[in-house]
């Protein structure tokens, strides 16, 4: 399972953060964009190597790019706290600041793995997990349902790019809070994600040039709902006993599934869908529909 680990945790430190920024369409991003190999690659080389010291510089090389990219977050709170107050545009800017802010966590229980030591009690291994799931769970999954809830000015939309955030917050109290806290957050975000699965599906989708970005997406959405139905199971078995998937299991179902399925295919997609254009076809079609 740690091999398996350890590849999801490159992709998401090479390839999805990266590209995430880049859809961000956050001129203020660009610059820690442009620098996140020289934070990334060491943190990737840390995966492979012994627990130690070595690892554990690296791993901090790493944490020093996440924790820079964190403070993004209030500085975007400060200076743009127009979005922040309209209830159109709240959502999918509190997405963006969740996504900004989720790497660091990931690097916090990195370095602490590398490291060879506990982290508020948590075993080495749960800190190993902790380290793909706030790259997917926390970093990919909010910017997508920010975007889509930026694209789709609906009370679903604004639903799904609050969701996300909030699962996520109550997902990481439940690690320090008990199982039962962490199935509360676990049924918020797939009720989140589920939504961005169907709003991608319905609303997204349809506004695709392209074949090949409508299979993306159409692949993200439905990708997305079958891994999402597999952390409810996992969630709701640990909090009240009932049979549920091995860690094992889950790295192998779950953690492949929303690494390839969900957000590499989500990220292309968007790359390939101008968020703007599609705000606009979105409109459009809705408008043509109130019409008809």
């Amino acid at each position: 399972m740690s091999v398996l680990v350890g590849l999801i945790v490159m992709l998401g430190m090479l390839v999805i953060v990266p590209s995430g920024l880049r859809l961000a369409d956050a001129p203020d991003l660009d610059r820690i964009r442009r620098l996140w190999p020289v934070f990334a690659v060491p943190g990737a080389v840390a995966l492979w190597l012994p627990r130690g010291p070595l690892a554990t510089v690296l791993a901090l090389g790493y944490g020093l790019g996440a924790v820079l990219l964190a403070l993004h977050a209030p500085a975007r709170i400060v200076r743009r706290p127009g979005p922040l107050l309209s209830w159109r545009t709240a959502p999918a800017e509190i997405a963006l600041l969740t996504a900004l802010s989720a790497p660091a966590v990931s690097a916090v229980a990195l370095v602490a793995e590398r490291s060879g030591r506990p982290l508020f009690g948590f075993g080495l291994g749960i800190l190993a997990l902790t380290v793909p799931h706030f790259h997917f769970a926390g970093f990919a999954a909010a910017l997508v349902a920010g975007l889509v809830g930026r694209v789709v000015d609906s009370a679903a939309g604004r639903f799904a790019a609050l969701s996300v955030p909030l699962g996520t917050l109550l997902v990481l109290t439940g690690y320090f809070i008990g199982d039962w806290a962490e199935l509360a957050g676990a049924v918020v975000l797939t009720a989140g994600m589920w939504t961005v699965a169907l709003l991608t599906w319905r609303t997204v989708r349809p506004a695709a040039r392209d074949r090949t970005t409508g299979l993306l997406l159409a692949a993200s959405a439905a990708v997305l709902a079958a891994t999402m139905a597999l952390a409810l199971s996992w969630a709701l078995g640990e909090a009240t006993g009932l049979p549920h998937p091995t860690l094992t299991w889950m790295a192998a179902t779950h953690g492949v599934g929303n690494a390839l399925g969900f957000a590499l295919c989500s990220v292309l997609a968007w790359q390939r869908l101008n968020p703007r254009s599609a705000h606009e076809e979105t409109r459009e079609g809705t408008h043509e529909g109130r019409t008809a």
